[in-house]
Formats: C-alpha cells, structure tokens, sequence
C-alpha cells in the first residue's frame, strides 16, 4: 500500500509525493509495494475486445469490396495486440512484500506469475543504496535489489526508513 501526502497546499493545488505506509503491527511492521494498475482484468479484456472488433470489422469490409488481402493482417494486428495485452497482464500484479515479526525479517518478491522469499534474522538483514537503487542482503543470501516499484526519490526514503526499523 503507498499512500500519498500533501507536500505543499496553495488554494487549488496540491503536489502529492509518494510514501510507503508500514503498517504498524505488536511487534514489527509490513509493508507492500505494487505497480500502480489503474485498470482491472476485466476492463483490459474489455478494451481488447473492442479494438479487436473495430480492426476485424474493417478487415471484413474490405475483404467484402474485393480486397480480401488485409484479412490476414488484421488477424496479425489481433494476435500482436493480445500478445502486448498478455504480457502487459503477467507483469500488472508484481509486488514486493516486506514483514518483520519477532525478530524475522521476510521478503516476498512476485515477478511475473513466480515467487520469490527471502528469510532472515534482522541482525543479518543489512540495507545499502548504489546510486539510485536499494539492496538489501540477507545473512547467507543473495542480494535483493528493493523498492523496485518507487520512484527513486521514494525507494531512497524507503530504505533509509527499512534501516532505521531494521537497527531497533
């Protein structure tokens, strides 16, 4: 969940900055990061219906007055269009899910339609930032590029504030 604040108020303008939420639970916090998707499945599904009715209409048109050849490439166009919506669809729900409980660190990565978990004592988890990109580094584990859903302004104040909570 990100939630948004106002940095600066004048009458009829507000410019909103982006700032994680951790949600402050007995013993520790959690905190999810997604990609924002403005649409649903259902209205992606929706818009490809369309655009594949109009372009397939078109087609059928022409190929009614003779020109049968634009028949195929219209179905290509479909097919193109529905493998971008595709694509587009397996990326949408990515998320990046941060718990700390009772001296645990987790984080759970979802790329794609494939999970990924990290574990960790919290004295082992360490944070750092290489130019405008946060890692973290679990005790024994590989190093997990963080914050990947933020703007960088964000993902520095991110993981600043991982750190902090992290050394408590």
């Amino acid at each position: 969940m990100v939630t948004y604040e106002a940095l600066v108020s004048t009458p009829g303008l507000e410019i909103l900055q982006r700032t994680p939420a951790f949600r402050e639970e007995r013993d520790g916090f959690s905190l999810t990061l997604k990609r924002n998707c403005s649409t649903t499945p259902a209205a992606l599904a929706s818009v490809f219906a369309a655009l594949a009715l109009v372009v397939l209409t078109i087609a059928a048109g022409f190929a009614a007055v003779g020109a049968w050849l634009v028949l195929p490439f219209a179905g290509l166009e479909v097919l193109l269009l529905a493998t971008a919506f595709v694509v587009h669809a397996r990326r949408a729900a990515d998320y990046e899910r941060y718990e700390l409980r009772e001296g645990r660190l987790t984080v759970e990565v979802a790329e794609a339609q494939r999970k990924r978990r990290f574990e960790s004592d919290v004295r082992g988890a360490r944070v750092w930032i290489d130019k405008d990109r946060a890692w973290l580094r679990c005790s024994g584990q590989d190093e997990l590029e963080i914050g990947r859903h933020l703007d960088v302004d964000a993902r520095l104040r991110f993981a600043a504030e991982l750190t902090r909570r992290l050394q408590r």
